[in-house]
């Protein structure tokens, strides 16, 4: 029997250059660049344009067939101390959606990762002397590595083992300067896939718009994918316990991609959302019927409409010094609710936090001092540039009062001296 010393010297698995020519040589037009490219850059042993080719190679389609040989005939494993391990990363997550099963994703990826330098620092022992952390890009290298691997063991419906990973990526970026938006987007992807999975609506919210906000969702992402994720920020916004401020995904540009399609009333029940229009959500309702989701959650959904409903009405209220002062039969009149369900509903919106005050059970009115800040969009803008022009005002007025008293007192002291 050989040992694992005795390797056939011909053979292009044990010789890099071979291996290539053999995929140059057999390749469609297509391809056949990208492999001269590839070639041409191990030859002259230009190591960073050999990655931005391999880069290359991996992001064209149909090069998927050829992607796993690149790491099963060991051309990458005789490289990859030469390359950047950022990019190496990057190479091998493309490589891992190539495989048909999550699980031979998942080994392959545990490999890569298990060769990926630690970017943790040791101490010092008895035998040897401390190790620093290493420097960028080996942190961000490893914890786009950890995200990945997380996206398998989600894939196969490893959720705890998806949960450690995460955990892992988040506290190791958390001690970072400056982190790559491929390595945040990659954290944010899988832990909104997560969240999405076990139906936290507020994690996956907050989580969908952070990895949106890392990547360039024309070139990245297809349309039928950004009408999904679209859809999906819609429903997490409408269900999130502690969401109350639409006004950011309304002027969202993936939003736009609803627009035209199956999914376009929950744009626009987001926009009634976000203006506390009670009457456009009650047209909207009927619509339910195909988000049974949203049909099973109906009497949240109608709280959470009323306490839009208070905001708004608190928020376009003419002000009366520094409050808001409304009765409970306005507030009744504004959110279409029975007048003895008033006072829960200012209950939970100031246990929510959406407003500051103080409440008069007896003389049934809230004193509202503060509103949540939020976006503001259209009529919104309007009522705020009115308020300003009342401040304005206001603040004239007192200013020409204090002149006024100013001058008076002058007067009078320049008759006391004559």
């Amino acid at each position: 029997m050989s040992s694992s010393m005795d390797v056939d010297p011909s053979s292009s698995g044990s010789n890099p250059l071979l291996f290539l020519e053999k995929q140059e040589a057999a390749a469609s037009p297509q391809l056949k660049p990208y492999w001269t490219k590839i070639r041409t850059a191990y030859e002259k042993k230009l190591w960073h344009n050999l990655t931005v080719a391999l880069i290359e190679f991996v992001s064209q389609p149909g090069s998927g067939p050829f992607q796993i040989e690149l790491f099963e005939n060991r051309f990458i494993t005789t490289i990859e101390n030469k390359i950047n391990a950022l990019k190496l990363v990057e190479i091998a997550r493309r490589v891992g959606r190539e495989y048909s099963e999550p699980d031979a994703t998942l080994k392959f990826l545990e490999s890569v990762h298990s060769r990926l330098q630690s970017p943790y620092p040791v101490e010092a022992t008895a035998e040897s002397p401390a190790v620093p952390a290493p420097p960028r890009p080996a942190p961000e290298a490893y914890a786009l590595s950890l995200s990945s691997i997380a996206y398998a063991q989600l894939l196969l419906g490893d959720l705890e083992g998806c949960k450690k990973s995460l955990t892992e990526c988040e506290k190791l970026l958390s001690e970072q300067d400056t982190v790559e938006p491929v390595v945040n987007a990659g954290y944010y992807g899988v832990a909104g896939d997560y969240h999405k999975v076990k139906a936290d609506y507020g994690p996956y919210y907050k989580n969908a718009l952070l990895y949106l906000a890392c990547v360039d969702a024309d070139r990245e992402l297809s349309a039928e994918d950004k009408r999904q994720r679209a859809h999906d920020l819609c429903i997490a916004a409408l269900l999130g316990e502690n969401i109350y401020n639409f006004g950011e995904l309304l002027q969202h540009p993936i939003l736009q991609t609803l627009t035209g399609t199956e999914w376009a009333w929950i744009k626009d029940l987001i926009g009634a959302f976000n203006a506390g229009a009670i009457g456009r959500f009650d047209s909207l309702a009927n619509q339910f019927a195909s988000e049974p989701i949203l049909a099973e959650s109906m009497a949240f959904l109608r709280q959470k409409i009323c306490l839009m409903a208070l905001i708004e009405a608190a928020f376009s209220r003419p002000r009366d010094g520094a409050t808001r002062l409304m009765t409970f039969e306005q507030i009744a009149e504004a959110t279409r609710l029975p007048v003895n369900e008033v006072e829960h509903l200012i209950m939970k919106a100031l246990s929510l936090g959406l407003i500051r005050g103080s409440l008069d059970q007896v003389a049934s009115t809230v004193d509202i001092t503060w509103i949540q800040p939020r976006v503001l969009e259209g009529a919104q803008l309007d009522t705020l540039a009115e308020q300003f022009g009342h401040w304005t005002d206001g603040v004239g007025q007192t200013a020409n009062g204090v002149q006024g008293l100013e001058s008076g007192a002058i007067q009078n002291l320049i008759q006391a001296t004559a």
